[in-house]
């Protein structure tokens, strides 16, 4: 996750989706003093009262998702959050707030280009098994998990559905469009022209299988970009992509669309989710911080109320849930003081963090499998959040410095390639108007094309949130090889089986010694010293290990073995 995603880039915003009401004005509207604000009902309160208390508060609500107490609301009360926080019928109200600026390009993800240098890249090569796509031996993380044999077996079953809840996905890539669900993806996150940039489209809502940010695209790639001979292949090929916008353009992720895209992917039936992002604007959410002021208080409270919620009804439905550690160097059991927060709407403040009372959303929310992210080498990311409270396993994200001492230290090569958008690439000027890559990037980015003259392009990411999605892949398979049909057109398997399989079937990695682990050689402050804590079948860097698509395909599965 780096924030901008948690493992790689990305956030969420109070925003328009698609519930019971149906969408809400457009995120372009003409100028206004009302503000939108994302309202969570108390425990046991109905729908009903919760619109009255709401009413009662001054708000007027535009769209609703009753299955978790969740409301969209505007109001032009100056004093509509305090009000909402003294309702006895509801939690609290977190509000969207212009702030004026897209985010710069990601610190983590995209550290190369923050450092770029002339380089003679050696390709990580795709170390166990046969070649199928062209791109495929520059993907180490694949030889490291066994995907490679693991697609020998199990590339992935067509029935499996796999929501990549992101930026988007660019569903004309010719390497994702073989695998697109158009009938279950949706866009819950129209652009905010503040912090997004003009609206590409009038309503601001992005049409699906589009993706503006770049982030979703990278993801869906390592997860099941198709073994068809062109560009790379992903962990399982042969599953199918299912769009879940709930990210803005910019990276930020926000309350209302994400908890909206979590409630689709339970009613729709999808079988894993993955969840590389933090949900804005608080790096960590507590019950009552005395950093912060009694709105923000309550407004913490509403997304730990309503996250809690979400996830709790994907999973109750099906949904294996999958979520970056993050990539603020931190043991997730013992965090430090905050001092990014609130990252949107207002200016920052240090806010000590009590671990027992807050909460890095989504990864430290129920039913979510937590991963951390590794090198080339196997050594955990100098970036890469860990911890015994909150890790499930670890999986190839990416490191820029890994390499120390050889001539692979700080190249491209070390991170993760997957797919990306021609029109990002552009905008970031490693692709000309013309679609070539322009001369200093040919390491870092690449272009395929087919014979029919579709083109591809390719480029590298580092962070969790490049981890995640090659769990998400072998969560995939797992549920593909020894899934069960469902009803009369459904097939999968309980979330609870996915997770005790993948967890057993992982490859067990011990601490290093020492255990107090430095990157002073990659150049990082002692602020990066890592305890990894545990042991060989669990511990603070690993989990239960890195996960292994070859043993999750292979063994047999046992439904009542505990991990």
């Amino acid at each position: 996750m780096s924030k901008r995603f948690t493992a790689g880039a990305v956030a969420t915003a109070a925003a328009l989706a698609l519930t019971v009401t149906g969408l809400t004005v457009p995120a372009n509207a003409g100028p206004t003093t009302s503000r939108t604000f994302t309202v969570v009902a108390e425990d046991g309160v109905s729908a009903d009262a919760a619109i009255a208390a709401i009413r009662a508060a001054g708000g007027t609500v535009v769209s609703r998702t009753d299955d978790v107490g969740l409301f969209q609301v505007t109001s032009d009360r100056a004093d509509f959050a305090g009000r909402v926080t003294a309702a006895s019928a509801l939690v609290g109200a977190a509000e969207q707030r212009a702030i004026g600026r897209k985010p710069k390009l990601d610190r983590v993800a995209q550290e190369n280009l923050l450092t770029r240098t002339k380089q003679a890249v050696k390709a990580k090569g795709n170390a166990n098994g046969k070649k199928l796509d062209p791109l495929d031996d520059k993907l180490w993380g694949l030889g490291m998990i066994g995907a490679d044999k693991a697609r020998k077996v199990m590339p992935g079953d067509k029935r499996v559905t796999v929501g990549i809840l992101d930026t988007g996905v660019d569903a004309s890539q010719p390497d994702l469009a073989p695998n697109f669900n158009w009938a279950l993806s949706r866009n819950f996150a129209p652009d905010i022209a503040d912090v997004d940039g003009p609206c590409e489209v009038a309503s601001c809502l992005d049409p699906v299988g589009t993706d503006d940010g770049g982030h979703g695209t990278h993801v869906a790639g390592t997860i099941g970009a198709a073994a068809n001979g062109f560009g790379l292949s992903g962990v399982a090929p042969n599953v199918s992509l299912v769009e879940l916008k709930g990210g803005q353009d910019s990276g930020y992720f926000f309350l209302n669309p994400v908890v909206n895209a979590l409630v689709h992917a339970g009613k729709s039936g999808l079988d894993v989710v993955n969840m590389s992002f933090y949900v804005d604007p608080w790096l960590y959410n507590c019950t009552a911080n005395p950093a912060d002021s009694p709105e923000s208080q309550a407004e913490q409270r509403a997304v730990i109320k309503a996250m809690k919620r979400a996830l709790n009804f994907a999973h109750n439905k099906g949904v294996t849930l999958v979520g970056s550690l993050g990539n603020n160097h931190e043991d997730l059991g013992a965090p430090r003081t905050d001092v990014s927060s609130p990252d949107y709407g207002a200016d920052p403040y240090p806010r000590p963090i009590d671990n027992d009372s807050c909460w890095d959303f989504p990864v430290e929310g129920p039913h979510v499998i937590g991963v951390s992210a590794v090198g080339p080498s196997g050594k955990k990311s100098d970036y890469s959040n860990y911890g015994t409270e909150q890790i499930s396993v670890a999986a190839p994200g990416g490191w820029f410095r890994d390499g120390f001492g050889t001539d692979t230290y700080r190249t491209d090569a070390n991170m993760i390639l997957s797919t990306y958008p021609k029109k990002v690439l552009q905008e970031e000027g490693s692709v000309d108007e013309n679609g070539n890559v322009v001369p200093g990037f040919e390491n870092s980015v690449f272009k395929q094309c087919t014979t029919a003259g579709e083109c591809g392009y390719y480029t590298y990411l580092q962070g969790t949130s490049m981890a995640s999605p090659h769990v998400s892949g072998v969560a995939a398979l797992i549920v593909s090889k020894w899934g069960k049909k469902e009803g009369r057109d459904g097939y999968g398997l309980a979330p609870a089986k996915v997770e005790q399989h993948l967890y057993r079937t992982a490859a067990e990695h011990a601490c290093p010694e020492p255990r107090l682990q430095s990157y002073a050689n990659e150049g990082r402050s002692t602020e990066f010293d890592a305890y990894c804590a545990g042991s060989l079948n669990f511990n603070g860097f690993y989990g239960y290990g890195i996960v292994d698509a070859n043993a999750a395909v292979r063994s047999p599965l046992k439904p009542n073995v505990a991990p």
